[in-house]
């Protein structure tokens, strides 16, 4: 298994990954190749895909703001799970963003996400109780209407 940085001629494989992956979410524009591709571009040698023979079984995209550091779409297939690479891409991404000076990581993970947040949990990371998250789907539509 290697893991390294994932770039925009991973999409498709990274996609296809996606969509293997039962209860998996993702975003048509944010998910789109040219989503991933922005993604990418604002957070370089941030993002890493995990490899066996050739086939991509995992990916993180990771970024930041300069303050935090974010994961999404933390995967492995089920068919390689259990076997330290979702493990080893996060130690990666964390390396990354370290040498960017960030010493905070969040990420979200579904409460039926069973199996995601026992992976966090199992790896130290630590569930916020004192938090709530909101969304706002910003497009041109709803800012007019937020303003109204």
């Amino acid at each position: 298994m290697t893991v390294r940085e994932m770039t925009i001629e991973d999409y498709e494989g990274v996609y296809a990954l996606w969509m293997s992956i039962k209860g998996f979410a993702i975003r048509s524009l944010d998910d789109s190749r040219e989503g991933v591709g922005r993604f990418l571009r604002r957070n370089p040698d941030m993002s890493v895909v995990a490899l066996e023979e050739g086939k991509i079984v995992g990916s993180i995209l990771c970024g930041h703001d300069g303050r935090r550091g974010c994961l999404y779409h933390v995967c492995v297939h089920e068919n390689y799970r259990m076997r330290g690479i979702g493990k080893t891409m996060v130690v990666h991404c964390m390396e990354a963003l370290e040498k960017e000076g960030v010493s905070k990581v969040s990420l979200i993970a579904f409460t039926q996400n069973d199996i995601g947040n026992a992976f966090w949990k199992e790896i130290g990371w630590t569930k916020r109780e004192d938090l709530n998250y909101y969304d706002f789907v910003l497009n041109h539509k709803n800012i007019v209407n937020f303003n109204q």
